[in-house]
């Protein structure tokens, strides 16, 4: 899965600018003027939940035969896909239409049902629970953030840990590379509303890594999950949230029959969803010049708005909205300064 075409010494000795101003992304320093970022583009989507939604296939349908024509370097799913049921191969045959590289992140959703998550990984075929790849000149890593913690004081509900196992392994992998880094995980490692529960043990393996290089070698931190629309920065690292392909999970207060009767008998859960009219996707372009950009999709909601059901519109921590917002990340040029 590595691309060679940019190599480690090569990029060693392409300067400060792709080592110390990689995180830039902006305009290059005047001292590496004449130097180029590596260039590539990302195709993201998040949540699917094909086991609630009634119109998954279509929804998935619709990003790949838009990444098909946009043809992106490789796409992810943060995930919440689906169970590793044989119901859901007609998921798995949508999303492998895609004729480039194609990869997988575990969501907690897609265990529902006694799966586990090694037979996820078998099902849809995935490099593995956690794991890492370098393409065009970036590190890419893939987190699990469904391990179990194992403090009886543990949050309830679905797991949201990442082990001192994998800590450790993380640790090593951002140690061996040179290239930026983009690190991609289902739970957010920067919201306490039910993202990681170690989320700042995590955050500071990325911020450690950074300086021990002595730059700012952990670009982006993406995530899924909370079905949401934000991007916060801290110490530094961009952590960006990738709003759900399909919906926001209200609860039973909330609750309303969004399409029909015979919809809402055969996919219960979706009265108590926010549905999004049209599947929300992003594309993430990293180009040349330095200029990352990421541009995402808007809907409407399918039926009230939870704003028209009385929800209050931070009852969920950040807003409830149909949409994957439009960003510019404003990285860093500088060294990592401790």
């Amino acid at each position: 899965m590595n691309d060679q075409s940019l190599s480690r010494r090569g990029f060693l000795r392409n300067s400060v600018a792709t080592t110390l101003g990689v995180a830039g992304l902006g305009t290059l320093p005047a001292s590496a003027a004449s130097e180029k970022y590596p260039s590539i583009r990302i195709g993201i989507c998040a949540d699917l939940h094909q086991d609630i939604m009634h119109d998954g296939p279509e929804r998935l349908t619709a990003f790949i035969e838009a990444m098909t024509v946009q043809r992106p370097d490789l796409i992810i799913q943060l995930g919440d896909l689906c169970i590793p049921h044989e119901r859901n191969q007609v998921v798995l045959d949508i999303w492998n239409r895609f004729p480039g590289p194609r990869y997988h992140v575990i969501g907690n959703h897609d265990t529902d049902g006694g799966f586990t998550r090694d037979q996820v990984v078998s099902f849809w075929k995935a490099a593995g629970k956690y794991y890492s790849f370098d393409r065009k000149g970036y590190h890419f890593v893939i987190l699990d953030g469904n391990e179990k913690n194992p403090s009886p004081d543990r949050a309830p509900g679905y797991a949201r840990y990442i082990s001192e196992e994998q800590l450790r392994w993380l640790d090593a992998d951002l140690e061996k590379t040179m290239f930026p880094v983009i690190v991609f995980c289902h739970q957010g490692l920067d919201n306490d509303m039910g993202g990681i529960e170690n989320g700042t043990q995590s955050r500071l393996v990325l911020e450690r890594a950074n300086e021990k290089a002595g730059f700012r070698k952990v670009q982006v931190v993406f995530s899924g999950h909370h079905h949401q629309d934000y991007h916060n920065v801290i110490n530094g690292i961009h952590y960006v949230q990738i709003n759900s392909m399909s919906y926001q999970y209200l609860g039973e207060k909330y609750q309303h029959i969004r399409y029909s009767e015979a919809v809402d008998k055969s996919h219960p859960i979706i009265k108590e969803t926010v549905p999004y009219r049209d599947p929300l996707w992003a594309m993430v372009n990293i180009s040349q010049d330095g200029t990352f950009m990421l541009r995402g999709k808007k809907s409407v909601f399918v039926g009230p708005s939870p704003a028209e059901l009385g929800m209050p519109m931070y009852e969920q921590g950040y807003p409830v909205v149909p949409m994957i917002s439009n960003r510019k990340l404003a990285l860093t040029k500088k060294p990592f300064e401790v």
